[in-house]
């Protein structure tokens, strides 16, 4: 490749880059505090474009990338492996993580007072990891997975330390149906209050789904109350399926 088509290149993935924050930002944010307040998840369509998860989802086999590789029949989490990045991050991964945050950090404070959660965030990520970082949460959090064949992931919650985000983000990086099959993200509510129950979230390839970290706040005739909400994938039946996990507070 040519110095001109090596510059080339690089102009257009800054330009990706910089509409994937122009499509944050035209979020209609206020409808995804609503959807996130009465079901725990939010879908935000199409953030990220085919070209841009291909871009992702090629980072798994650069182990330069990341920290460290988990194999999660190891430890009971279910079938199939994940990566946490290192700093610093690749590019569109650290400007998922500095341009989301600041719109979730409004509905974060707001569900911390509706719970009488005393811990509030700052207007930015960088200040709210450098509160991680002084707690000893040092360890960037963000992940990327992959399912094959008969690979899933068991209900669990991404509580890395003292400081916990309460939200996350995912991408789904392949298409259903044409890259794999099965290995639908699962989200189950236990609430206190009522029967408990369970979704199942469509997503389409570069699709966002907001989750509530580990609870949300209900309504009651008193005030709120907290419902415990964790996540999973299900089986995959065939191919490959790879996420991109966006975690806002670091771990010990």
């Amino acid at each position: 490749m040519s110095l001109f088509q090596s510059m080339s290149v690089c102009a257009d993935i800054i330009a990706a880059h910089d509409a994937l924050e122009d499509a944050i930002a035209a979020v209609d944010w206020a409808a995804a505090e609503t959807a996130l307040g009465l079901d725990g998840y939010t879908v935000l369509s199409s953030l990220l474009t085919p070209e841009q998860c291909d871009e992702v989802s090629g980072y798994f086999f650069q182990d330069a990338r990341f920290r460290s590789r988990i194999v999660m029949e190891r430890y009971a989490f279910g079938r199939g492996e994940y990566k946490y990045f290192s700093y610093p991050l690749p590019d569109v991964v650290g400007r998922l993580r500095q341009s989301l945050y600041p719109y979730l950090a409004p509905i974060a404070n707001r569900w911390h007072s509706a719970m009488r959660i005393d811990q509030r965030f700052p207007s930015t990520h960088a200040e709210f990891r450098e509160i991680c970082h002084r707690a000893g949460q040092q360890r960037p959090t963000p992940l990327l997975l992959r399912y094959q064949a008969n690979d899933y992931c068991c209900l669990h919650q991404d509580l890395y330390g003292e400081h916990v985000f309460p939200f996350q983000a995912i991408f789904l990086l392949n298409a259903p149906g044409r890259d794999f099959t099965g290995g639908e993200l699962l989200l189950t509510e236990s609430n206190p209050k009522k029967p408990g129950r369970a979704d199942v979230v469509p997503l389409r390839q570069g699709d966002a789904v907001i989750l509530a970290v580990n609870h949300r706040p209900v309504r009651s005739a008193r005030g709120f109350y907290r419902a415990n909400l964790r996540h999973g994938v299900s089986r995959l039946y065939w191919g490959q399926r790879h996420t991109l996990g966006i975690i806002f507070h670091d771990a010990k």
